[in-house]
């Protein structure tokens, strides 16, 4: 009880962003002050990601497994508040990073403002329902650790190569990890959402029209997730391809 009241007086969220915003910083101009201008923002995304995404997974893991009531309409636990605070500040901080570097690319900051609706509503409009959320954040932060470094090995596959070896080395499994998560594992848990709200048992503490856009947030993720990771398993059968065909020579 008397941790719960440290985290309650704690400004969680400004502190979070704040670390975020200085891991980016020092991403930027120090860890890769030496990549070309045009990789480094990239390159710094992927360090922030990495600082949140591992941490995110146990941190979720614990705030589920130590709360008591694990329903998906369960009222939301302080530990449960305080994960939901340090995704929200990653994805703030990395939307603002796409808003400065990238502001074209909008499916990436439509996913991440999508995705801070649903932290949002979760955390301080409706103060339940944190069990399905957190769950849901496990699954898809599963992959972070892999997807970072294939991210960033793909970045210098061209100048270096180690980052070539590397990235060859981590596509397949990566992408297989990456599509089991999310075309197999992901789709069943929100099934399972689905049926239960559809009871209508959580419509007075969860109205209809959040968890409805919890899970219209959460399928169109999904569904953007398999087209990509689909996209690149065919870039990687014609990569195999072409170079079977270029040792048969």
């Amino acid at each position: 009880m008397e941790t719960e009241g440290v985290f309650q007086s704690l400004p969680a969220l400004p502190l979070f962003l704040l670390m975020f915003s200085i891991i980016y910083l020092i991403a930027y101009f120090i860890v890769f002050r030496n990549w070309s201008p045009s990789i480094r923002p990239e390159a710094s995304s992927c360090l922030i990601s990495l600082s949140h995404g591992t941490p995110a997974v146990f941190l979720a893991t614990r705030a589920i497994l130590a709360g008591q009531n694990r329903g998906f309409a369960a009222s939301n636990t302080v530990f449960q508040n305080l994960v939901l605070d340090y995704s929200i500040a990653y994805f703030l901080m990395d939307l603002l990073h796409y808003l400065m570097f990238f502001p074209s690319d909008l499916i990436f900051i439509g996913h991440h403002s999508a995705t801070l609706f649903v932290f949002l509503t979760c955390r301080y409009v409706v103060s339940h329902g944190a069990f399905a959320i957190l769950f849901l954040l496990i699954l898809a932060e599963l992959t972070s650790a892999c997807q970072n470094a294939w991210t960033l090995a793909n970045a210098r596959k061209g100048d270096v190569e180690f980052a070539a070896k590397l990235y060859d080395f981590l596509s397949p499994p990566f992408y297989a990890l990456y599509s089991i998560v999310r075309g197999f594992a992901g789709p069943y848990f929100v099934y399972e959402m689905l049926v239960f709200f559809m009871t209508g048992v959580a419509d007075h503490v969860i109205p209809r029209w959040v968890w409805i856009s919890w899970i219209g947030v959460v399928l169109m993720a999904i569904s953007v997730s398999i087209l990509w990771v689909s996209n690149l398993w065919l870039e990687l059968y014609r990569e195999r391809t072409k170079k079977l065909e270029k040792k048969m020579r």
